[in-house]
């Protein structure tokens, strides 16, 4: 991909023409007026989604992509507005080195040989006995066609533990390209030369070709043909042109239809894309059984922001969990209960201002199985997908006694939590009359629920021992005698968003005679952990140290994460106060922990002074180095409380 393809790839032309011009969705286009010239009644100007341009239909009559659009509007010539677009998308504008042009070629020569594996497992497929069967299996059991079979390049995998390595090293390949393309494994402990050492990843197996939605070749998807097999499912393994996390099977046949219909359905599995495709149902993707991360639905929002989540009966129903990230399974290669989140969701979708639904599945049946059976059924069922909130309160109430008022408490309980989280106000009123009507309840009744909280948040406002004095809040809401915890995610929450804080955080502490900022402010071991990916995507020099972040999330962290990047999403545009708060917090932080310390060594000096023991002159000069320490901070919280005040 050349650098100006990738700058396009990165910025949305909607979300550039619409910090200048107000659009309205005309079909698959966008109209307004024209921001280029004055004097008109008429909104002529239309933005094109699909091919990333824009024309005037009006007085100036001139069009073009993103480059044209600033050039115009900011008068710049074409290197001006490539640096800028550059910045903006976070693509460094350099010359290929001869290792990165070697790379690229690399990549081409890897992607020849998943093109060619292609046409091996279509072979295998369509003209050997051992094919034969699976074949009428994918026409009976699986109802498809010989075309569709074709559009997606399905294939059978020979059970043979070198076959493929036998054909592919016939054909030019060497082992090492078998390897990192994916299609050969290596025996662990076992030398390399020796032919033994490796062998077919992919056996006795359906075959799905995996592609990015450029339609390039980046791995294969296996399906069991054997039930007593294991894993069901297996993907390639992680390569240079393989990430679970950045690919979404089906895309590349899907977009068109997705932006034509404003819409896109999430199913879980590659029978069922390839399934709704054939009944016509063209807009359907999956994130092949891993978690939807959030660049899977940034690159869905390309294409459309109405976003559906079809998911099976137990995904979301009484087995559904309200933690972790998005809607998955763990992983293809082991099994294991699909997991809906109902908070993460809401935070992706105010992030992406999305229109996030929920559906769910008859019992029992898969998407495939249901556009088989009755394809209206489907159509229906996508239709009457649900909001995420109102998906959680309808799921927790089904089938429960709801004249029951301790049932009713639970599903408050549950549901207002997540009510909460809705940034928009108005939709916030409108699920808590729904969830009062549901429950037969005055919703008055949810108001009093939540009293005891606000008075303990009152009383955190109450100066305690570590405060040194300083009335007033941090930042909004945020009191200075907020917990630890609290005042840690608020630290994380303006980190997360702007790693590159660190710097001028580190420079502030310094110049008041403090260590930087490090692990050990924090308590919690998550935050610990979000806090070294943040001071390691400073160190990789990434183009986006946020996105790095992002990216090197382990599962059980993403959710965190979602939820301290939601508390940021209105961050102050002037960067000073920030810098000011952030620090400000961090000082109370240090200033608590040192009180602690101050007081244990306190105990511990008392308690030698009365057993005469001689560690007591070591406990002093502890002392004495924590009151300096105490010293300097209080100084420095003077300074950054007194800019508060003023």
């Amino acid at each position: 991909m050349s650098t100006i393809d990738e700058i396009k790839n990165r910025v949305d032309i909607v979300d550039l023409v619409s910090e200048t011009v107000q659009l309205r969705r005309s079909g698959k286009n966008y109209t307004g007026f024209c921001p280029f010239h004055s004097n008109t009644r008429t909104p002529a100007f239309v933005v094109f989604p699909e091919t990333g341009t824009w024309r005037c239909f009006g007085q100036c009559n001139e069009g073009g992509d993103i480059f044209g659009f600033v050039m115009k509007k900011e008068g710049w010539d074409f290197s001006e507005a490539l640096r800028n677009l550059a910045d903006r998308a976070g693509v460094e504008l350099k010359p290929l080195t001869p290792k990165e042009q070697e790379a690229v070629e690399e990549h081409d020569h890897l992607r020849n040989l998943l093109e060619d594996a292609v046409a091996f497992y279509r072979h295998n497929l369509f003209n050997t006995p051992a094919g034969k069967p699976v074949l009428e299996y994918l026409h009976q059991e699986r109802k498809l066609n010989d075309e569709t079979i074709e559009i997606f390049g399905l294939g059978y995998a020979p059970d043979s533990w070198d076959a493929g390595f036998k054909h592919f090293t016939s054909k030019g390949y060497d082992q090492e390209d078998l390897i990192a393309s994916g299609l050969l494994t290596e025996r662990e402990n076992v030398e390399r030369s020796d032919r033994a050492a490796v062998y077919d990843r992919f056996r006795h197996r359906i075959m799905f070709p995996i592609r990015d939605e450029r339609s390039r070749m980046a791995g294969f998807g296996a399906r069991i043909i054997n039930p007593q097999d294991v894993p069901k499912f297996l993907n390639s393994p992680q390569t240079v042109l393989f990430d679970k996390g950045h690919i979404l099977y089906g895309l590349d046949r899907a977009k068109k239809e997705i932006r034509t219909q404003d819409q896109v359905v999430i199913v879980e599995g590659y029978l069922d894309v390839i399934a709704l495709h054939q009944e016509g149902f063209p807009n359907a993707v999956s994130p092949m059984g891993t978690a939807l991360t959030e660049y899977q639905l940034r690159l869905l929002k390309r294409f459309s922001r109405r976003i559906v989540l079809a998911l099976d009966a137990d995904a979301a129903g009484d087995k559904a969990t309200l933690r972790g990230l998005q809607v998955a399974r763990q992983a293809l290669d082991r099994e294991s209960d699909p997991v809906f989140d109902a908070r993460g969701l809401l935070g992706s979708e105010a992030r992406l201002k999305a229109d996030i639904r929920v559906t769910t599945l008859p019992d029992g049946l898969d998407p495939d199985e249901v556009v088989s059976q009755d394809a209206a059924q489907w159509e229906q069922i996508v239709a009457e997908a649900s909001p995420i909130v109102v998906h959680v309160m309808e799921t927790l109430a089904k089938e429960q006694d709801l004249d029951d008022p301790k049932v009713k408490s639970q599903i408050a309980n549950q549901v207002l939590p997540l009510i909460s989280d809705v940034p928009d106000s108005v939709e916030r009123e409108a699920y808590r009359q729904r969830l009062a009507r549901l429950l037969k309840v005055d919703e008055r009744a949810f108001t009093e629920t939540a009293a005891p909280k606000s008075r303990r948040r009152r009383a955190n406002l109450r100066p305690g021992p570590a405060s040194a004095g300083v009335e007033g809040s941090l930042s909004g809401d945020l009191p200075i005698h907020a917990t630890p915890e609290l005042l840690e995610a608020h630290c994380l929450s303006v980190l997360l968003r702007r790693p590159d804080l660190v710097y001028r955080v580190d420079r502030a502490l310094q110049e008041n005679g403090l260590n930087r900022i490090s692990i050990d402010d924090f308590q919690s071991s998550d935050h610990q952990a979000l806090l070294q990916l943040v001071d390691d995507s400073l160190k990789q020099d990434h183009s986006e140290p946020q996105l790095f972040v992002q990216n090197s999330l382990s599962l059980p962290l993403m959710e965190l994460a979602d939820q301290l990047l939601m508390k940021t999403e209105k961050l102050d545009p002037n960067e000073d106060k920030v810098l000011e708060d952030l620090v400000r917090t961090l000082l109370v932080l240090r200033q608590r922990r040192l009180f602690q310390e101050i007081e244990h060594i306190r105990f511990l000096m008392e308690e030698s002074q009365l057993v005469e023991d001689n560690s007591v002159a070591d406990y002093q000069e502890t002392m004495v180095h924590y009151i300096a320490a105490r010293s300097r901070l209080d100084k420095a919280l003077g300074f950054y409380t007194s800019h508060l005040i003023h």
